[in-house]
């Protein structure tokens, strides 16, 4: 089977713009574009009002999908797009749809007058369910906003791409998140900016305010391990640049930082088979809630 860039769609704006979004990252894969749109039969009440049949809610829902494939279609020429209309709740189907996907994108509101997102119980469902990378986009998300601007200071999608932010948990790093920060950073020519943000042990931060050698011990030794845990991958990846950050203080403040000048961040989530449910995690759950470009969420074991 054929591997997707799959999207959901639901006709609201950062559905929209996550479907671009979409586009754009199928062209650079080389992979056609899936455009899944769900649709969520009307209660059997409700289905008998006359201004709203269910055979009338689904002729008008049939449209979403229909017409935003041909609107891609216009403006990615030579792009495969196909759009699909599925019956059930959007959650679970988007989850399932994700399985078949090299990658499932959901749209998020963004917060009016602040950077970051407003996440649905949607988007977050799949985000802590998909077994694919999922990656969430904001309404308003342009072309021009990963791009570095022109000399003039005019928002454009012709210049290089903006850097691509990888959060990096040392203790744990996990292949497959990085492999896959390292490809979205050379598909778009453009330099990985890792950031790992760090805390001391419980045992010492009473006096780490004031032990100043005992900072810069700790912060060393945080520095040389990312950066031997790095090492490999920039061998294996020669052509991107890397700059690393190793940090005192909260990873999900950093990254939110670093989002600002960031086309895509990409977090991870571990996987948990737990009685209780899936878990996406305090950092990822502080990035997908304040980040200011698109965000990847990678799940691994």
């Amino acid at each position: 089977m054929t591997r997707t860039i799959t999207v959901g769609l639901d006709g609201s704006s950062e559905s929209r713009a996550a479907a671009e979004w979409a586009a754009r990252e199928a062209a650079l894969l080389g992979l056609p574009l899936k455009l899944v749109h769900v649709w969520e039969p009307v209660p059997a009440p409700m289905a008998q009002a006359p201004l709203l049949g269910a055979e009338t809610q689904q002729h008008w829902t049939e449209r979403v999908p229909r017409e935003a494939a041909e609107g891609i279609r216009l403006r990615h020429p030579g792009l495969d797009v196909t759009a699909e209309q599925l019956s059930g709740h959007p959650a679970d189907v988007l989850t399932d749809a994700a399985k078949d996907a090299e990658l499932l994108v959901v749209g998020s509101r963004a917060l009016s007058g602040l950077g970051g997102f407003l996440v649905g119980s949607v988007a977050l469902a799949v985000v802590a369910h998909a077994e694919q990378p999922v990656v969430l986009v904001r309404a308003g998300e342009q072309a021009a906003d990963e791009h570095e601007m022109d000399p003039v200071g005019i928002p454009s999608s012709s210049t290089p791409f903006r850097p691509v932010v990888l959060g990096l948990d040392i203790e744990s790093p996990d292949e497959e998140l990085i492999e896959f920060a390292f490809a979205a950073a050379a598909r778009r020519s453009t330099s990985l900016r890792v950031v790992h943000g760090w805390n001391p042990p419980p045992y010492y931060a009473y006096g780490l305010a004031t032990d100043f050698e005992l900072h810069a011990a700790l912060a060393h030794r945080e520095s040389v391990t990312l950066a031997e845990l790095l090492r490999p991958w920039r061998e294996k990846h020669p052509d991107v640049q890397v700059t690393e950050e190793s940090t005192y203080g909260s990873p999900g403040n950093h990254l939110a930082d670093a989002s600002r000048e960031a086309c895509l961040v990409v977090v991870g989530r571990r996987v948990r088979r737990s009685p209780f449910g899936a878990h996406i995690g305090p950092v990822t759950h502080a990035v997908l809630h304040h980040s200011a470009a698109p965000v990847a969420v990678v799940p691994h074991p």
